[in-house]
């Protein structure tokens, strides 16, 4: 489809410096096509404010500002904490908002009658990845376009100069200009003195972190957290049932008071390049200690193995925007079948960004006290183990003894 034959356009619109400056850009680049804009809301709070105003006056006919935080936890950070989901120690808060956001565009274009689909992801980026695979599992064939696969800016300066040419309000300077993404899951930073991997993270200076502290300013008194699930998932926290949603947020509030969840990663991205990123997860990061803790209690050592194996695979899934596969949907299975007796509850020792055990229980424990003390017991016979170790020991005795006959013959 030519340029001039686009004549509506539905946008991944955010609000950032990226998104704003798409929309006079499109207009002038697409012969002046209606823009539609849509916003996921997943959780980016203060960042939403203002959203809807800022779209229609810089071009946009209307905005969608979907509320897709309930989605986001339960189809996809729900099921990536139970299958143990990390990329490279990343707890991927900005891969598991993509999928849905992108799902949600193409419904949108399509409910719309829409000529084409654009986000403001970058040529380098992950990004584009994922929202192009969730629109094409449920668009496929739609036009997509990408600015920064076309236009001449090669920048985030150049990007602030268009904006200032074409009175695009924004909230940030050429001071403060890291690449953020913001939501109930986490915070990203990116950019500036943290592409230089000598700098350490400025995290005590004032603003850089958005959902906590560093653990220097944490308080010196340790929070306890008690954590219940069921079947793996969340349930309660310190005795107060709640929504999965309202524990992570929860969650986010004590971990960010005790500097817990941050990352600082040279990752390897998925076009090939490495990239240092400075992610907060505070509620996330002790959703995955206190799951995995229970695990701990609940699963047997095969499958638990076998689990943490196929978690990588998970991982590398969600992280390189194929959410939406049969392979997925084949792990997700598999996951959700070793969460059915992961019951109980375990607490959470909070301490300077620590995470420390302090006591876990559960109906479904395959722990016994009974047969792993160190004193005297009744249920296991250690005579038994002898046999065991010459079963288990026999192809080494076998290849040991051909060596020493070959060695003998002097066959090498």
């Amino acid at each position: 489809m030519e340029k001039k034959e686009i004549k509506k356009v539905v946008l991944a619109y955010s609000g950032g410096l990226d998104t704003s400056i798409i929309i006079p850009w499109l207009k002038e680049n697409y012969n002046n096509p209606e823009i539609i804009a849509v916003s996921g809301n997943v959780g980016q709070a203060d960042e939403l404010e203002g959203l809807e105003e800022k779209a229609i006056k810089t071009g946009a006919s209307k905005i969608y500002i979907e509320d897709l935080t309930e989605e986001f936890v339960e189809d996809m950070i729900i099921p990536s904490v139970q299958a143990g989901a990390k990329y490279e120690e990343y707890l991927m808060g900005t891969a598991l908002a993509r999928p849905i956001i992108g799902k949600r565009l193409a419904e949108i274009a399509i409910a719309e009658g829409a000529d084409a689909i654009c986000h403001g992801c970058t040529g380098k980026g992950n990004d584009q990845v994922r929202f192009e695979l969730a629109v094409k599992a449920f668009a496929p064939g739609i036009k997509i376009i990408a600015p920064w696969r076309e236009w001449d800016i090669k920048s985030r300066e150049e990007e602030i100069e268009y904006a200032e040419a074409h009175n695009v309000p924004l909230k940030i300077n050429r001071e403060t200009n890291y690449s953020k993404d913001k939501n109930l899951w986490h915070l990203s930073h990116e950019g500036l003195d943290l592409e230089d991997t000598g700098n350490e993270p400025l995290y005590d200076k004032e603003g850089f972190l958005e959902m906590g502290v560093s653990p220097f300013a944490a308080p010196d008194e340790p929070t306890y957290v008690e954590l219940e699930f069921e079947q793996g998932r969340p349930v309660a926290i310190d005795g107060e049932k709640m929504s999965a949603k309202n524990i992570i947020l929860k969650l986010n509030e004590l971990g960010g008071k005790n500097g817990i969840g941050l990352l600082d990663i040279v990752e390897n991205r998925l076009v090939g390049m490495k990239c240092r990123g400075v992610y907060e997860t505070p509620g996330g990061a002790i959703l995955y200690f206190a799951h995995k803790y229970l695990e701990s209690l609940c699963l047997d050592k095969m499958t638990m193995h076998k689990k943490e194996e196929l978690s990588i695979t998970f991982g590398e899934l969600l992280y390189n925007g194929q959410w939406y596969t049969t392979l997925r949907e084949c792990l997700s299975a598999f996951v959700a079948k070793t969460q059915e007796h992961v019951t109980g509850k375990v607490r959470i020792k909070l301490y300077k960004g620590n995470m420390i055990k302090a006591g876990a229980w559960s109906d479904w424990s395959l722990y016994s006290e009974e047969i792993a003390t160190f004193g005297e017991d009744n249920v296991y016979d250690q005579k038994d183990s002898a046999g065991f170790i010459n079963l288990w020991g026999l192809p080494i005795s076998v290849q040991a003894a051909v060596n020493k006959k070959n060695a003998e013959k002097g066959i090498k």
